[in-house]
């Protein structure tokens, strides 16, 4: 196997649709949105002659707790891959890195896998010399999803009895209505629920600009949309779905804590499911998983048994892998470490 750079979109969404476990965010457009807010990326294949084996977007993430490479659900690697050739393709995927590793001042590599959490899949990490990082990366390391080819009666059907019924009665409350829209000037709507959200539960949100060029990027594919759900003109809740290769993802999200008894959020997630079904998508990926038996006292848990309610299935990943190139790593780990506890993550 050799390491080659891929300049050609086709080339690498060609080959990504093909991997049944990928997420967009080693999509041709997620490494543009990076280039966008001013990171600098890699786009690599791991070739076999000229059969692509596996696809790895590397992204640099110049931080102040330190400078690193990451790839965030990479590499995508094609199915019928052996555990011998996994192992191989990420050790090529190191070695390529190394040197760039040099130039960049790089202290580590994070590597967020799209590889199912499995004995064998978590050997090859330890015996290529990675440790579990101190904290999940911006890649999700399990999430719910729901097959959405069946018809809407039948998807229905298959819910949790309680969100069927909040999803007709707020449907048949004419004070409510769900919107779709592609208006570039929306995202400052959006972001105002956001912007509510992140102060209730005190957590940074992403930045106006983020959520700007993120939509941008994916909306000249016609990848990309914000639902908004309505109470009385007024609106009390959003979201954004990408639609990337078959599959939707509910990626970003936002609600006002007054209109909770609404139950609004119900109804805005059964018109997104079913707007994916409109646009050919077989896959409803809710972004985000923890199991709520487990950790009934993770921030998560209750966002969780909210997705569960639509019916589906999880899928749990190997966790995020780092691998060190510097003393200095460590002072990232203690401080990743710290905000982890206080997260109560």
């Amino acid at each position: 196997m050799e390491v080659r750079e891929i300049d050609n979109k086709d080339i690498w969404e060609g080959f990504l649709f093909q991997c049944a476990d990928r997420t967009f965010l080693q999509s041709w457009n997620w490494g543009d949105f990076n280039i966008k807010i001013g990171n600098k990326i890699w786009r690599f294949g791991i070739f076999a002659q000229d059969k692509i084996m596996a696809v790895v977007l590397v992204i640099k993430v110049s931080a102040k707790r330190g400078t690193f490479l990451f790839i965030p659900h990479g590499p995508v690697i094609i199915e019928s891959a052996v555990a011998k050739d996994k192992k191989e393709i990420l050790a090529l995927t190191l070695l390529q890195l190394g040197s760039i590793a040099k130039s960049e001042k790089i202290i580590f590599i994070r590597v967020s896998p799209i590889l199912l959490d499995n004995e064998d899949n978590n050997n090859i990490f330890i015996d290529l010399g990675f440790i579990n990082s101190p904290m999940h990366a911006s890649a999700y390391e399990a999430t719910w999803k729901l097959d959405i080819f069946p018809s809407k009666e039948e998807l229905l059907a298959n819910m949790r009895k309680t969100t069927r019924y909040l999803i007709k009665k707020t449907a048949e409350n004419t004070d409510i209505s769900i919107v779709k829209s592609t208006n570039i000037e929306d995202i400052e709507t959006y972001q105002n629920l956001t912007k509510d959200v992140s102060k209730r539960k005190k957590f940074i949100p992403f930045s106006d600009n983020f959520i700007k060029n993120e939509f941008e990027i994916f909306f000249k594919d016609k990848e990309v949309i914000f639902l908004f759900g309505k109470y009385k003109g007024e609106i009390v809740a959003g979201a954004m779905i990408i639609f990337w290769l078959g599959t939707a993802y509910y990626h970003q999200a936002a609600s006002l804590k007054k209109f909770a008894k609404l139950s609004i959020p119900y109804l805005l997630q059964w018109e997104a499911i079913k707007e994916a079904k409109l646009r050919g998508c077989t896959v409803y990926d809710f972004w985000g998983f923890t199991d709520p038996e487990k950790f009934p006292k993770h921030p998560w848990s209750g966002p969780t048994l909210f997705k569960m309610g639509f019916g589906g299935y999880k899928k749990e990943y190997v966790k995020t892998q780092d691998f060190v190139l510097s003393k200095k790593y460590w002072i990232t780990y203690i401080i990743e470490k710290i905000r982890k506890l206080k997260r109560k993550l």
